[in-house]
């Protein structure tokens, strides 16, 4: 399923790839293309693509301290971009919207939820920041305003980090703990604050190396598949961050020690 999404062929072209990887002792055996189109449509696999992709984040986890949450659209028609529509409501049934929690440094995603385009942003920053702190030591997370809330804000305290996400122009500094001092700490220092949040642009620039590299579309058709498929977007834009990080920072990777410390804390 990832080398379909990494190469961009259909599913017959994929076949003769397959015929070569099982030479070389790779695979034991080429499917057929349908057996293919048919995994992708396979509702179980969903868990078994997020647990990858948080697994292929995890030895950066020596690296990554500081994190960003945004969302984009992935769009299942071949004709209109997400930034053409974004503001169109009615519009977003034709798109699926990935929220993403990346680390700024390798651009890696840490956790990835899929769901349809009319879903609010908020909702899902918790439960991204959980999974990102399963694994990793969080010391700040960026987000956009659509993050700002009170509930957002002392999640990230909980996890011992500290929130960089703006207050709209509404918000009161009024109450207490955490939003209190957040508000005071973005009014009277603003130059350092958004020195921080800007920081949130490397989720911008991971979701444009998905979409330039991977398409900003979906092939499949029903739902399921459509979310698996970007899901497998997400998984090879991971191993290809990897593999980067593995010559720009020299680091180890040790899969099997990787597993060990994921299974444990999952």
């Amino acid at each position: 399923m990832c080398l379909k999404v990494y190469t961009k062929q259909s599913s017959r072209r994929l076949i003769s790839d397959l015929g070569v990887y099982k030479q070389l002792g790779f695979i034991n055996q080429v499917p057929h293309f349908n057996t293919i189109l048919n995994y992708f449509n396979n509702r179980d696999l969903r868990v078994i693509l997020q647990y990858l992709i948080e697994l292929s984040a995890v030895p950066l986890a020596q690296l990554e301290r500081r994190f960003a949450v945004d969302a984009s659209g992935i769009g299942a028609h071949q004709f209109e971009k997400w930034s053409d529509i974004r503001s169109v409501h009615n519009k977003h049934r034709k798109y699926k919207k990935v929220h993403i929690i990346y680390g700024v440094l390798s651009n890696i995603a840490v956790a990835c939820r899929v769901t349809k385009g009319t879903a609010n942003d908020s909702p899902q920053f918790e439960n991204l920041l959980k999974r990102c702190a399963d694994n990793f030591d969080v010391e700040e997370c960026s987000a956009d305003m659509a993050y700002s809330s009170k509930a957002n804000l002392q999640a990230v305290v909980d996890v011992g980090g500290v929130p960089y996400i703006p207050f709209k122009s509404n918000a009161v500094g009024g109450g207490l703990g955490t939003w209190r001092k957040m508000y005071k700490y973005f009014k009277q220092n603003q130059e350092e604050f958004y020195r921080h949040y800007h920081l949130r642009s490397n989720a911008e620039t991971g979701f444009f190396m998905i979409k330039k590299k991977f398409g900003e579309f979906v092939s499949c058709k029903s739902d399921v598949a459509q979310e698996n498929e970007i899901l497998c977007k997400v998984l090879c834009h991971n191993v290809c961050c990897l593999i980067s990080e593995m010559f720009l920072q020299k680091i180890d990777v040790d899969f099997l020690s990787a597993i060990k410390k994921f299974s444990a804390q999952s």
